[in-house]
């Protein structure tokens, strides 16, 4: 383990250097619990051996004694049980070699196309979501998702698309700060929870407490229980000569009416869960794992404090029902079927699970909110320790306020993430950015935008400084035509504008990031029309950016100023090629580079 540094909590490795070491610690693991699988193989094969040839003995042309069947069958049966703990530590320690793989390659931005892009929480219609690469291959969610659970991916794929409010922000905060150095905690529920990929199905998990809980009557429980114990004893007596078959045959007669009579009783208790006792014992798993951890911070002992309530851990509880759900499983063995026939097997385990769904159903939905709540702050929390040169923002009371110093997009290298200042207010409301193609616009747009994504989530940001109020977004940045829809790019950008200018009527105030604003249209509309869109928007109290390489699109800024300011990108020929900086200044552009940009790609203009 690494030693910490006194008074900071964390390790005194940078994260690359941390993620290496446990890396080949990992692999060392594995390495050694593959050997012992292979060599357990190998004495299973031997000892299978060893059982044929003792049965050959047994029942071959020499006749000798079947106990010598007895010590190589004890023998394989120990080494099954042996063989399959050792292939879960096997599967577990590669789980752990794929976690700090996948933080590495996020060290070395190797990242995207490699990890979950969460391309089912997209949605075009979202004001910003597509404009920011929120979701899909390459998208902030992407770079963030840590989550193994299907639950934890929503919770995350949740805080990005909606922003919270100001004290839940800082209760994130402080939460992410906490758990930014246990490394450990984070490797433990992403091993244990990368089995449940695609598991702990929380919509028919809350479909089934939903239901109003229905507990069988005492009476059939007890008349169930005691014609198990009948059968069963009966059967032993028959088969050992002590009694007739008539007793047997009686119980069997009246198990089958008392089966035929709650038929519909056992479906409705049974179903949804019964393919569930994996995710169970999953949630079982995690459960216990945040239960042995000891937080300060208020929203983590929150959520530990919530486990607590009600007597037994839930981690256990859970583990009771996935074990009941285990054993109803076990009847579909066709060596012990006639067994669970005789017993009343399906019929009482479905007795014990109403009744535990009765006892704790209603808790479910909170432990299971408990377990994606971690994971997705873990996911923060991970990012912030891979980027410990990000911040986390102010989150002040008063606004508009998007005061950035240094800010770069998250997405980018940090070693080529080239930064700039940027300022939204009261005073100062608008900011028009001109420049010529490819000089840095965009990004710009998507750099504010993202910050102000993670910032809204509890994340950090990147940035040397960011102080921002509590803000609603819209972006008009990345639209397209519909050939399936019948619309032009212009109409689905006209389209957005309604719908951002609809949210600035809301509170709290918008932030609308605004690229190329209606460039499909002709000049004269399109500065009329511009003008229109963004005095309207800050009339209801927005915020902005706009860009434009139009130069005619200059003067909005002029004539709103000083609530307006006009800034600007510029590039260079350098040996002949055209180079770029990325750095904003105050002003309008003075050139373009479009000629220059057609005659680099061979284009005679």
């Amino acid at each position: 383990m690494p030693i910490e540094q006194p008074g900071t909590g964390q390790p005194s490795a940078g994260p690359r250097a941390e993620y290496e070491a446990r890396l080949e610690a990992r692999r060392r693991s594995a390495a050694a619990w593959s050997r012992r699988d292979r060599r357990l193989s190998l004495a299973r094969g031997v000892v299978f051996a060893s059982a044929a040839l003792a049965w050959w003995l047994a029942v071959g042309p020499e006749l000798v004694s079947g106990w010598l069947l007895l010590a190589p069958l004890a023998a394989f049966l120990a080494l099954v049980v042996i063989h399959e703990r050792v292939a879960r530590r096997l599967a577990a320690a590669r789980r752990a070699v794929a976690f700090y793989e996948r933080g590495l390659d996020r060290l070395a931005d190797r990242w995207a196309g490699r990890g979950n892009p969460g391309g089912r929480f997209a949605d075009e219609g979202h004001l910003y979501g597509a404009d920011l690469d929120l979701f899909g291959p390459g998208s902030l969610y992407e770079l963030l998702c840590t989550a193994r659970t299907r639950v934890g991916e929503e919770r995350l794929a949740s805080w990005l698309a909606a922003p919270a409010a100001p004290e839940v922000i800082r209760l994130r905060q402080a939460a992410v700060q906490e758990l930014r150095p246990r490394l450990a905690l984070r490797e433990e529920l992403a091993v244990i929870a990368e089995q449940a990929r695609g598991g702990v199905d929380s919509a028919a998990l809350a479909r089934w407490v939903a239901r109003p809980a229905r507990p069988f009557p005492s009476a059939a429980r007890l008349a169930c229980a005691l014609l198990a114990v009948w059968n069963a004893a009966a059967g032993v007596a028959w088969a050992a000569g002590a009694a007739g078959a008539e007793p047997f045959l009686a119980g069997l007669a009246a198990s089958g009416i008392a089966a035929a009579v709650l038929r519909g009783r056992v479906a409705e208790a049974l179903a949804g869960l019964d393919r569930s006792a994996r995710d169970l014992a999953l949630l079982a798993r995690l459960l216990d794992r945040i239960e042995a951890e000891a937080f300060s911070a208020p929203l983590l002992a929150g959520l530990r404090d919530a486990l607590e309530v009600g007597g037994a851990r839930p981690s256990a509880r859970v583990a009771r029902l996935a074990s009941l759900l285990d054993l109803h499983e076990s009847k579909r063995n066709q060596l012990f079927y006639p067994f669970a026939a005789a017993l009343l097997w399906t019929t009482q385990i479905a007795m014990e699970v109403e009744a535990w769904r009765a006892a704790n159903g209603a808790a479910v939905a909170s432990w299971i909110g408990a377990v994606a709540e971690l994971e997705a702050l873990c996911a923060l929390a991970s990012h912030a320790y891979e980027h410990p040169g990000d911040v986390f923002p102010e989150i002040v009371g008063e606004g508009p306020c998007y005061d950035a110093a240094g800010a770069g997009h998250p997405l980018l290298a940090e070693s080529r993430c080239v930064r700039n200042d940027v300022r939204l207010d009261a005073a100062l409301r608008l900011l028009v950015v001109s420049g010529s193609n490819m000089s840095g616009k965009s990004t710009l747009l998507r750099t504010v935008g993202t910050n102000l994504v993670l910032a809204l989530a509890g994340a950090p940001v990147r940035a040397e400084r960011l102080r921002v109020s509590p803000l609603s977004l819209g972006a008009s940045i990345r639209l397209h035509d519909s050939l399936q829809a019948g619309t032009s790019r212009f109409y689905a950008e006209i389209t957005r504008l309604r719908q951002i200018m609809d949210q600035a009527r809301e509170r709290p105030p918008l932030l609308f990031l605004l690229d190329e604003v209606l460039h499909g249209t002709n000049s004269g509309d399109r500065r009329v029309g511009a003008e229109a869109v963004v005095r309207a928007l800050l009339a209801r109290g927005a915020v902005g950016l706009v860009t434009t390489h139009d130069l005619s699109l200059a003067h909005i800024a002029e004539a709103i100023a000083p609530a307006a300011a006009n800034v600007h990108f510029e590039d260079h020929l350098e040996d002949g090629r055209i180079r770029f900086d990325y750095r904003m200044r105050p002003g309008v552009v003075q050139k373009s580079n479009a000629l220059a940009l057609m005659r680099a790609v061979g284009l005679e203009v």
